[in-house]
């Protein structure tokens, strides 16, 4: 099993900047690639960037791409996502997640099995 908590999160003004950070226990040698989700009100969960565990390749969403940054650090089990040039829009709660399957797209929700707890995040504008 693995565990995820997240932190970070807060009420900022558009424009500016915030950073996540994900700290992952338990089997983390296991992790294949780890990801952050949002989800706004009456709105789905969707991807907000995501990055494999061993190459740190990465992979944002159309939404975010440019202005976010996903980064990991394997020797302390975090992974963190630093966001500037916040919009309103991106209000939301996210969250982190984790998946320990292969061969699997991990730009998609279903992938992940493990998810942290969530850390809201409003932009006033």
């Amino acid at each position: 099993q693995i565990q995820l908590v997240a932190s970070g999160g807060g009420l900022v003004q558009a424009g500016g900047s915030l950073r996540l950070s994900c700290a992952a226990s338990g089997r983390t040698i296991s992790i294949v690639n780890m990801g952050w989700f949002r989800q706004a009100p009456g709105k789905e969960r969707e991807i907000v960037g995501s990055i494999t565990w061993s190459g740190g390749s990465t992979y944002y969403g159309d939404s975010v791409r440019g202005r976010f940054t996903i980064s990991r650090d394997n020797a302390k089990n975090t992974v963190d996502l630093q966001m500037n040039s916040l919009k309103p829009e991106d209000t939301a709660v996210y969250y982190c997640a984790a998946g320990w399957l292969t061969g699997l797209d991990y730009r998609t929700r279903g992938a992940y099995t493990f998810w942290g707890q969530g850390t809201q995040v409003t932009v006033s504008s």
